[in-house]
C-alpha cells in the first residue's frame, strides 16, 4: 500500500472513552524499547511520526493513526518497564484489556519481541493474554539487523518455543534499519483489508518471501 496520508486522530489515556471507529484497526503491542514506534514509522513511510524515545515506558496512551482514511494503526502502551509503578502498570493493563474487549474493528494484533533475546516473562504473559481475549497475534521479531543472518532461524525457533505459539502463527523478522520484513507485514495488513487472511498464505511461504527479500538486499548492497 502506498501511504498518502497519516493523521494521529485519537489519543486515549486511562480515563478516556475509546473511539467507535468505522475502519479496520491493526494493533501493535510490545514491551518498552522493542522498536514499536520504529516499526510503525517504517510502515507509514515516515521518519518520526510515531514518537520514538530513549526513555522506556514513555508511551502511556493508546494512539490511533488514521492511514489513508482506510484503516487505523493502534499503538498500545509499552509494557515491562521496571521503573513504572505497579499501580500505573495495572492501569495500562486495564486500558489495553478494555480496548481488546471493546473494539469491533480490530483485525490483527502484531506482538513485537526482540529477536536477539528469548521472550521475557512479560512477553509470554502478553501473548497468553491476547490469545485469552480471542486473538491470535502475529509475532514481529524486531532488530533483525542486530544478529547474523545465519542465526535468524535459530532465534525464531527460540521465540516460537518460548511463547508456545498457536500452530501456524507467523513470526516475521523485521529491521527498522534495512526495512527487511516491511513488505511482508504490509501483505498481511492488506489481506485483512480485503476481508481476512488468504488461506493459501502459509507460514512457510511468508518466511520464504523474507529469505528472497534478504538475498536481494545483499545483492543490491554488493552492487553499490
Amino acid at each position: 500500500m502506498h501511504v498518502k496520508s497519516v493523521n494521529l486522530e485519537t489519543v486515549c489515556g486511562v480515563t478516556s472513552v475509546l473511539p467507535e471507529n468505522d475502519k479496520i484497526e491493526i494493533a501493535f503491542a510490545g514491551k518498552s524499547n522493542v522498536g514499536k514506534s520504529s516499526l510503525i514509522n517504517a510502515l507509514m513511510n515516515r521518519k518520526a511520526y510515531a514518537r520514538t524515545s530513549s526513555q522506556p515506558g514513555k508511551t502511556q496512551t493508546i494512539n490511533f493513526y488514521n492511514i489513508n482514511e482506510e484503516l487505523y494503526f493502534v499503538d498500545l502502551p509499552g509494557y515491562g518497564y521496571a521503573k513504572v509503578s505497579l499501580a500505573l502498570k495495572e492501569k495500562w493493563g486495564k486500558l489495553i484489556e478494555k480496548y481488546l474487549r471493546s473494539s469491533e474493528q480490530l483485525r490483527i494484533i502484531f506482538l513485537l519481541v526482540d529477536i536477539r533475546h528469548e521472550p521475557s516473562g512479560n512477553d509470554k504473559a502478553m501473548y497468553d493474554w491476547i490469545v485469552h481475549n480471542g486473538y491470535n497475534p502475529v509475532i514481529i521479531a524486531t532488530k533483525l539487523d542486530k544478529i547474523n543472518r545465519s542465526q535468524r532461524d535459530k532465534h525464531i525457533k527460540v521465540i516460537r518455543k518460548t511463547l508456545n505459539t498457536v500452530e501456524g502463527t507467523p513470526i516475521l523478522p523485521f529491521s527498522a534499519l534495512t526495512k527487511q520484513g516491511r513488505d511482508e507485514i504490509w501483505e498481511l495488513i492488506e489481506f485483512a483489508l480485503n476481508g481476512g487472511f488468504d488461506e493459501e498464505l502459509e507460514e512457510s511461504e511468508i518466511e520464504e518471501d523474507i529469505d528472497i527479500a534478504s538475498e536481494e538486499s545483499v545483492e543490491d548492497d554488493s552492487e553499490e
